[in-house]
């Protein structure tokens, strides 16, 4: 039997689609400027988006799919931040102990087009109706990394003017907590989803 996708499903899809796909250029942006301008807070933020490129794949995979699998699919979305915020504090830890030399004009300016794209994304995800708990994960996603955006913005500010890495390493660790603080917040979400699914419908 094929499925039949409502129109508002469909809208859903369209915008996930877009801000997966919007994600992944920003991911491999940030990898290659990271690379080049040597900044442990924009290889963050590239692992960052690379997980939440995934997360949104997910979320399109179980959107027409039952309440349990969309829980599920948020259960991986916490899980994936909480442990993407663990593989950061050990690259800046790394960092921090073999030194680097990052390049704040290049970290200035990648944070620069970056945040406008989350910010785009962020309206995209607010035009959403009566989203589901996928999709206000994805919203913590998208607000978590215009954050950090404004972290990489002013970090390299403060690299640029004092010659110093710090900067870069602290706003590396303070992404972390942030993807840390959303991870637990969406599977927070989620077990409140299943409490309510399992007293309403015992079934579910």
């Amino acid at each position: 039997m094929s499925e039949t996708i409502k129109p508002q499903d469909a809208r859903q899809r369209r915008i996930l689609w877009i801000v997966l796909v919007l994600n992944v250029a920003i991911a491999v942006g940030f990898f290659g400027t990271g690379a080049f301008g040597d900044s442990s807070a924009l290889i963050a933020n590239g692992l960052d988006n690379t997980s939440d490129a995934f997360v949104y794949a997910l979320s399109l995979f179980a959107m027409s799919r039952s309440g349990r699998w969309k829980r599920g699919a948020a259960n991986v979305s916490g899980g994936l931040l909480i442990l993407f915020a663990i593989g950061i504090l050990f690259d800046a830890g790394r960092r921090y102990l073999e030194g680097s030399d990052p390049l704040g004009p290049v970290m200035i300016v990648t944070a620069m087009i970056a945040a406008a794209v989350n910010f785009a994304c962020v309206i995209l995800l607010r035009r959403i109706q009566d989203p589901d708990v996928n999709v206000r994960a994805a919203n913590t996603f998208s607000l978590n990394d215009f954050v950090a955006n404004l972290g990489i913005l002013i970090a390299g500010g403060l690299v640029a003017w004092l010659g110093s890495n710090w900067p870069d390493l602290v706003v590396g660790v303070a992404v972390a907590a942030i993807a840390a603080w959303g991870g637990v917040g969406i599977l927070r979400d989620t077990h409140g989803e299943h409490h309510k699914a399992v007293h309403d419908d015992p079934d579910a």
